[in-house]
């Protein structure tokens, strides 16, 4: 059976490791279309990054799950409280290791004045909306959805407990070695898969998913046909039914030409 709706994360799965598309995408997106399914790119990027990223898409999971759009129009998005956003800053104040915080909303994303070029060069790759501020508690009430944080040195080593002292009620996710995201409690990827296949009437059995990383655990986790990359964390891949080659060897491309092939009607 071809799945209808098939999530792809970007970084560490659909991407190259100089984050470039495969040179085959566009070519497996028509196939896709010809064989009654679509190609939903799920990522932990901003909306106006993958906009840009795929000029003629018309469906996203944005922010890790807190932006949903379908038939390019934004149908869904979820904020975490104030008083949250206001308790991770607290808390992150007190991290010692040299880290950067970007506050998210569906249209821009906020930084601090004076951010370092090597966390700006980072920040850049995903947020292709950015916009600096003097401080960032004055941005915080502003519809925040997502708090991502850049540690050079590990997200999960120096991050990831401060923030889950401060916000445990909310879902922080290791999304790479150097990146952590906070979202609101019940976002994920997982969650924006199983909206969008009930938008598009396709049941979850006839979903596929493809991962690399702990912030794709939900959404492989939802899929009827979870596929983790080789490069991917362990975790995925104890739940994986199909374990894809690398990113860098363009793994994606080599399963969805099988999952996509004449075979699977």
């Amino acid at each position: 059976m071809i799945p209808k709706l098939i999530a792809l994360d970007m970084d560490g799965t659909l991407l190259d490791k100089e984050g470039n598309l495969p040179p085959d995408y566009w070519e497996l997106n028509e196939l896709a279309a010809r064989r009654g399914a679509i190609l939903v790119p799920a990522s932990g990027r901003q909306l106006a990054t993958l906009r840009a990223m795929f000029p003629q898409g018309w469906d996203f999971i944005a922010e890790n799950g807190a932006v949903i759009v379908h038939d390019n129009e934004i149908i869904g998005t979820t904020e975490l409280p104030p008083a949250a956003v206001s308790a991770a800053l607290s808390a992150l104040s007190t991290v010692e290791v040299a880290h950067t915080i970007v506050l998210c909303t569906p249209e821009t994303a906020f930084v601090e004045e004076g951010t370092g070029e090597e966390a700006l060069t980072e920040i850049n790759k995903y947020y292709r909306s950015l916009t600096r501020v003097d401080d960032l508690n004055k941005v915080a009430k502003t519809g925040v959805i997502k708090i991502a944080v850049f540690c050079a040195q590990g997200s999960e080593a120096h991050v990831a407990a401060p923030i889950r002292a401060a916000v445990p009620e909310h879902n922080v996710a290791i999304s790479g070695a150097v990146w952590l995201d906070v979202m609101a409690q019940g976002v994920n990827k997982g969650i924006a898969l199983e909206k969008m296949a009930a938008l598009i009437g396709t049941p979850l059995q006839e979903t596929a998913a493809f991962g690399d990383f702990l912030n794709d655990y939900e959404l492989l986790h939802t899929a009827g046909l979870a596929i983790a990359m080789e490069n991917g964390h362990p975790k995925l891949k104890a739940i994986a039914d199909i374990i894809a080659p690398p990113n860098t060897e363009h793994g994606v491309s080599t399963v969805l030409r099988q999952l996509l092939s004449p075979e699977q009607e």
